[in-house]
């Protein structure tokens, strides 16, 4: 599958979480969000000029151009969905796309239920990860900065052989 069919295909299965997408149809479909991405934020600042600010060694742009939202607002379903089927290509559930966001709305209901919002404003962020509720948030927060690395790992594995629980393999299927 190449770039274009995958764009394609992406878009047709707008809202399709069910089934299977092969590697080339995810990634292919991650690029066409990356370089859409930067075409239309550069539309942005061309045609919505914002603040430039320029430090040491880079040069920051700052525009909050309509493009940008309508494109991402456009490709963030698909690429969800899209992230979903790929999981589901390598015999996962899908839910372990979102497997980082799992991870943050627990550390969070933790942090709230030990009371470490209280204690970090009271009296600094240091005292938030005292005692044994603060072992278990800066584990939590190791396994939170690990689990996108693992998210991209998944989505790197070849489909599984065959059938499987998702439906048939993309590249066993023929048009």
């Amino acid at each position: 599958m190449g770039f274009a069919a995958a764009v394609k295909v992406c878009f047709r299965k707008y809202f399709t979480f069910s089934g299977r997408a092969s590697r080339p149809e995810y990634w292919w479909f991650v690029l066409f969000t990356l370089l859409g991405s930067i075409a239309t934020g550069l539309l942005d600042l061309l045609l919505f000029p914002g603040e430039i600010r320029t430090g040491p060694g880079s040069i920051e742009a700052d525009s909050d151009g309509p493009l940008t939202m309508l494109f991402t607002l456009a490709v963030f379903l698909p690429s969800v969905s899209a992230g979903w089927r790929r999981m589901h290509d390598s015999g996962r559930s899908g839910l372990f796309y979102v497997y980082p966001l799992i991870v943050l709305v627990g550390i969070l209901g933790f942090a709230q239920f030990v009371g470490a919002f209280g204690l970090a404003a009271s009296g600094g962020p240091a005292e938030a990860f005292t005692g044994i509720a603060g072992l278990v948030l800066v584990l939590s927060v190791l396994v939170l900065m690990i689990s996108p690395l693992l998210v991209i790992w998944w989505l790197t594995r070849p489909s599984q052989p065959g059938l499987n629980k998702y439906g048939p393999n993309p590249h066993e299927v023929t048009p």
